[in-house]
């Protein structure tokens, strides 16, 4: 699990150093918000300007576990920004990212917050 999640900031580190110049912000989407989820959430803020995580869904955590999961992570570390969360979306740094709690992907509405790029880090869905 650690060699994915280096090599996925290795990439993001390579693409968006090489192509940052020319492009919008990437809208990331990412579907489970365990270990995986929160890991690929703090890489995704380590580039502010190339991407962007506008969605999460997690059917079994609730918004408020959501932002106290993020906030004071037992396997990463405490997050160093501000956390909070009204129930419907979570803030971190200040940005909202929608909450979604929809176990069969085909319903979660990523499209009505403009998700591009959508992270499956609930280990479930292995195929398409």
């Amino acid at each position: 699990i650690s060699l994915l999640v280096v090599f996925f900031h290795s990439f993001l580190k390579h693409f968006f150093f090489t192509y940052s110049f020319i492009m919008a912000p990437i809208k990331v989407g990412i579907n489970g918000f365990g270990r995986i989820g929160r890991l690929v959430f703090r890489a995704c803020l380590n580039y502010p300007e190339e991407v962007e995580v506008v969605a999460v869904n997690d059917p079994f955590i609730q918004g408020d576990y959501m932002a106290y999961m993020f906030k004071y992570d037992s396997t990463h570390g405490r997050f160093k920004g501000e956390v909070s969360t009204d129930g419907k979306s979570l803030s971190v740094n200040g940005r909202d990212i929608a909450l979604f709690a929809e176990r069969d992907p085909k319903n979660i509405p990523w499209g009505s917050v403009g998700v591009e790029y959508v992270c499956e880090s609930t280990g479930v869905f292995l195929t398409k």
